[in-house]
């Protein structure tokens, strides 16, 4: 785990409530024998929480006023290693296995979700408190978005809890989910595949699917569908990941 350094503050939004915390917590598979990263330790109160659950927690915080003070209320803690740096530019572990539970500034959440999934080394788990409008298009939810659909190749998701808005302090504008990221043990595609994938996905969500600048014929969706098993649907029906990754297959066979 490295050291880094930012003078940028971003807000966030704590949950102080001793008994919610412990909730959530026991909601994850976090125990002795894990290695837990959290960002942004705040004044510590999620930070104390999975100290007592996990083997060793490194917890990274922006704001040197913060990290003072987490310093000296959580100094009794001998598992707890606090780290003042950014967390977009701190370098992830690079071996060995890791979990990740956090409640991020929200208007970072792209950044943090991709900078963990898109590691060389990436957690086995993740759980991220975040907005619930950003956590339904990360987990394809109503709706498959481009965002979703390269996750889950490589990833389960599911929204494991949901906030109250004054369940924080501030309390948010927005409703607040904790979104519960797991890396599967077998990719639904090889690494030669995925990249493949990603410029079928970018394609077809720029152009379409049947476009005229689209990858594959109406025809050619019906068949490909009917020949996996799955149910037909026109260009603007296609919204479930396993109906994007048989097309993908299919069109991968074509060329």
């Amino acid at each position: 785990m490295q050291k880094t350094s930012s003078c940028i503050h971003h807000s966030q939004n704590f949950i102080t409530s001793r008994y919610l915390l412990n909730r959530i917590v026991s909601l994850s598979t976090i125990n002795k024998d894990d290695t837990v990263l959290e960002i942004g330790t705040g004044k510590g109160h999620l930070t104390e929480i999975l100290a007592q659950k996990a083997g060793t927690v490194y917890s990274i915080e922006l704001d040197q006023r913060l990290f003072c003070y987490s310093q000296k209320k959580l100094a009794s803690h001998h598992n707890i290693k606090l780290i003042q740096g950014d967390f977009l530019t701190y370098r992830l572990p690079t071996r060995g296995a890791y979990k990740v539970f956090a409640n991020i500034p929200y208007n970072l959440t792209t950044q943090i979700i991709d900078k963990l999934t898109g590691a060389p080394n990436p957690p086995a788990e993740i759980w991220l408190i975040m907005e619930k409008g950003a956590a339904k298009r990360f987990a394809g939810l109503s709706k498959e978005t481009q965002k979703s659909l390269l996750l889950k190749p490589q990833w389960q998701m599911k929204i494991l809890y949901h906030f109250r808005r004054e369940d924080f302090h501030p309390s948010p504008a927005v409703d607040s989910v904790l979104l519960h990221f797991s890396r599967k043990e077998k990719p639904d595609l090889s690494a030669s595949e995925y990249a493949a994938y990603q410029r079928f996905i970018a394609h077809s969500m720029r152009y379409g699917l049947c476009s005229k600048k689209g990858l594959l014929t109406p025809r050619q969706v019906r068949t490909a569908l009917h020949l996996a098993g799955l149910p037909f649907a026109h260009e603007s029906g296609i919204t479930l990941y396993v109906q994007w990754l048989c097309l993908f297959r299919y069109y991968r066979k074509q060329k």
